[in-house]
């Protein structure tokens, strides 16, 4: 056991249970009215439940378990539409992207998450991704899919390279799923850095200890240059600069990583 682990006090643990729980009853409560604004726009207030009413939903749980979140933009305004990409690596992660409140932004989701039924249904009814990551073509597949419906719409979209927040290593290895998608939609790529997410929660659980968290929301990158052929260099510069701002100097030092696998 880590000495992060061990750190965590029997307060610790009741904050973050509070937090969570705090998190779902307001979700509850705040569902009937997001269903009603749905229905009676015909799903066109999708973008304002994402951009407005889900960082409210989040905003209760920082305080209650200590949290301190704030977004540091490198770019302002926030670029769009794009395809906002994240390292994933811990379980707040799902409530900094929730408190982000990205225009227009669609999520692309493990597939598991339907399994709640408020997820299921406001997932579906707000038009978020949800793919099966443990089948990569059937993965491919659904975002291929969705790309016509995103351009369409002038939606941006946010995926995690490294797919599953369990991965080897502090920064895991980056899928192209993104990258391709990005390419197919003429979209530039927005990188964001969670920092203090992955320090502060082990990935498996929603226990966490109080301090800071921050977004980094970087300035875009333009892959009009970007081909089949070159993809793999790119994806590789991408990932290099997740490594130095997670403070990693070589691959060796990155995959030293015990504490949360």
């Amino acid at each position: 056991m880590s000495e992060q682990t061990e750190a965590i006090t029997t307060f610790q643990k009741f904050r973050s249970m509070l937090g969570i729980a705090v998190f779902f009853v307001v979700l509850l409560l705040f569902t009937p009215v997001i269903l009603l604004l749905l229905i009676l726009s015909f799903g066109r207030l999708s973008s304002f439940v994402v951009e407005k009413i889900a960082p409210i939903i989040t905003k209760p749980v920082f305080p209650i378990t200590g949290l301190r979140f704030t977004v540091n933009k490198h770019v302002d305004p926030i670029p769009y539409p794009a395809v906002y990409i994240i390292n994933h690596s811990s379980t707040l992660d799902m409530l900094t992207i929730l408190a982000l409140g990205l225009p227009r932004v669609r999520f692309v989701a493990k597939w598991q998450f339907q399994y709640n039924p408020i997820f299921f249904i406001l997932g579906h009814l707000t038009g978020q991704v949800f793919i099966r990551r443990e089948k990569s073509d059937k993965a491919v597949a659904t975002l291929q899919k969705n790309v016509k419906r995103i351009r369409r719409k002038e939606l941006s979209v946010m995926l995690a390279p490294e797919g599953s927040r369990k991965h080897p290593g502090i920064i895991g290895p980056f899928k192209k799923g993104p990258f391709r998608m990005a390419m197919e939609l003429g979209y530039p790529i927005v990188p964001i850095y969670f920092e203090g997410n992955r320090e502060l929660s082990e990935g498996g659980s929603m226990i966490t200890r109080p301090g800071d968290l921050t977004a980094h929301i970087h300035p875009p990158i333009d892959i009009s240059g970007w081909t089949v052929e070159n993809l793999d260099e790119h994806i590789a510069e991408v990932r290099e600069r997740y490594l130095d701002w997670a403070g990693v100097a070589s691959e060796e030092e990155n995959s030293r990583d015990d504490t949360f696998q």
